[in-house]
């Protein structure tokens, strides 16, 4: 069994995932997050005992044999794995061998601003970058980064990587009860958001055991956050639907889904009989544009779509 190979699991947002983890080891990160799963460790910029890259192309290479159905490899690490140090090397030769495979990876974002990550993420399918808080009150509450690190030059860095990166780019937003769970805070991330234009954004809490006394929101507290954001393709990361359905007309559907897309999640968890009916019959006519968001459908207006050309 390889040490640095791990699933395939069923990823809710990505499909069937093999994972890579860069950092077997030992933990190895620059941030501190308070929900994070993995215990506690020292700040570090540097991985420990990285496996080569041959190692790591040659436990791909056999698990694909074993596990050929898979969507997407996912590049992570027991920590952050954009400190791994031949990065760039690593993917251009996971490209050579994924096949019809996406490559997935994902970061805290906490580098993105250095041109030689930039350029070693330029050959990933899907870049998946969290952005947890937009004030620098939150961030260093939130994510605890190591001393040097700032929120300015994470979002400086995700808007230049967006301008020049050729694949998916997904923001994930995780709330976290009592630190960034505001209108104020989310409000001030989509105002963020709308400037870096990500292809798709992942709005989500807390599902795993944190290594810190954090709690995740409520799934009503999460759909009320939501509501925070517009002008962005936004997912709700969630386990359980609503009470009820919700029924709209067609005024209120086109105006709702101008203002913040709809995935298909979203539709099969709110939506009643009759607005579905009401947007295949949109997507008929063309009013409404069914869209893949790296590996999730969103329904987007037609008048939003062509203002976005």
């Amino acid at each position: 069994m390889s040490r640095v190979i791990f699933g395939p699991v069923n990823s809710r947002r990505f499909g069937l995932s093999l994972g890579i983890d860069l950092s077997p080891s030992s933990k190895s990160c620059n941030f501190d997050c308070l929900y994070c799963e993995l215990s506690t460790s020292d700040l570090t910029d540097t991985i420990t005992e990285p496996p080569s890259v041959d190692e790591v192309v040659e436990s791909v290479k056999e698990a694909l044999k074993n596990e050929p159905n898979i969507d997407v490899i996912t590049v992570t690490a027991n920590g952050e794995p954009t400190l791994y140090p031949h990065l760039k090397e690593l993917v251009q030769k996971l490209s050579q061998i994924k096949g019809d495979k996406k490559l997935l990876i994902l970061s805290n974002a906490s580098t993105i601003f250095d041109e030689s990550v930039q350029e070693a993420l330029m050959g990933i399918d899907i870049v998946k970058l969290s952005l947890d808080c937009a004030t620098k009150k939150c961030f260093k509450k939130l994510d605890r980064p190591l001393k040097g690190i700032e929120l300015s030059d994470i979002i400086d860095g995700i808007k230049r990587f967006r301008e020049r990166f050729k694949g998916e780019l997904v923001i994930e937003v995780l709330a976290v009860k009592g630190v960034n769970d505001t209108f104020e805070e989310m409000r001030e991330i989509n105002l963020v958001l709308n400037e870096i234009e990500p292809h798709r954004v992942d709005l989500g809490t807390i599902d795993r055991p944190p290594a810190y006394a954090v709690e995740g929101v409520s799934e009503e507290r999460l759909r009320e956050l939501a509501e925070a954001f517009s002008g962005v393709a936004l997912s709700i990361v969630t386990k359980k639907p609503p009470r009820s359905k919700i029924d709209l007309s067609k005024e209120r559907f086109l105006e709702t889904i101008k203002l913040r897309p709809q995935s298909q999640m979203d539709v099969d968890m709110l939506y009643s009989v009759s607005t579905k009916a009401l947007l295949e019959e949109l997507v008929g006519k063309g009013e409404v544009i069914a869209e893949d968001r790296a590996g999730v459908k969103f329904y987007i207006s037609k008048e939003r779509k062509e203002r976005r050309r």
